[in-house]
């Protein structure tokens, strides 16, 4: 790991030193569902529509049960719910029919899952069964950029960036570190750079104002 890198890490272990994902879920299919809700629909929304889902539907076989209009009306509030909907009932069929209802462990097998892209089985194989991930979503995406931790706006090319940067035992927590950054200082619009507790080591402070 480079000097600056090094530096990066420290600075935002210091800042986030309990980061851990703010989905709310109490098994791995939970999680693996409350992900696939989250794109481009906040964590503060996904729990609220998630604490009613799986009151009903905890388990695979619980949601197919529930089926798909079922599942429709109780996450009519996430965005792009219909195709959400859809993509959940056809996983939670195929995780019944071919997995016992549990949750297949190689993020190969998960991005064959309906609405599973590699951010979401990174996120499961990373927090579910702890294996090394950096999943790339909006915030690490650009988080990474404007901290020089990595260069360009392709997911996965920034994702192999990180893990050449990066020691394999920090992918995980560096993750979760790079979302929060993201979600409550380094913002898209408005970063917060004056509250910003890694300023002084940032190249690109106050470019994005």
């Amino acid at each position: 790991m480079t000097k600056k890198a090094s530096a990066l890490v420290q600075g935002l272990g210091e800042l986030y030193p309990q980061a851990r994902a703010e989905l709310n879920f109490d098994n791995e299919y939970e999680l693996l569902i409350a992900v696939i809700l989250s794109a481009q629909c906040t964590d503060i929304r996904v729990n609220i529509i998630t604490e009613e889902l799986f009151k009903v539907a905890p388990s695979a076989q619980a949601m197919v049960d529930l089926g798909e209009e079922g599942i429709k009306e109780l996450i009519r509030t996430c965005g792009m719910f219909n195709q959400k909907a859809k993509n959940i009932y056809r996983t939670s069929q195929i995780l019944v029919e071919d997995y016992d209802g549990k949750i297949p462990r190689t993020r190969e097998a998960l991005m064959k899952l309906p609405g599973v892209g590699r951010k979401t089985a990174n996120v499961v194989v990373s927090v579910a069964f702890n294996e090394p991930a950096i999943a790339v979503d909006t915030h690490v995406l650009r988080v990474s950029n404007r901290i020089g931790l990595a260069k360009g706006k392709d997911p996965l090319k920034v994702e192999l960036q990180l893990q050449k940067k990066l020691d394999k035992e920090l992918w995980t927590v560096m993750h979760h570190r790079l979302i929060l950054h993201g979600r409550y200082v380094c913002k898209a619009r408005n970063p917060q750079c004056q509250d910003c507790g890694i300023r002084d080591i940032c190249p690109k402070i106050g470019v994005d104002k």
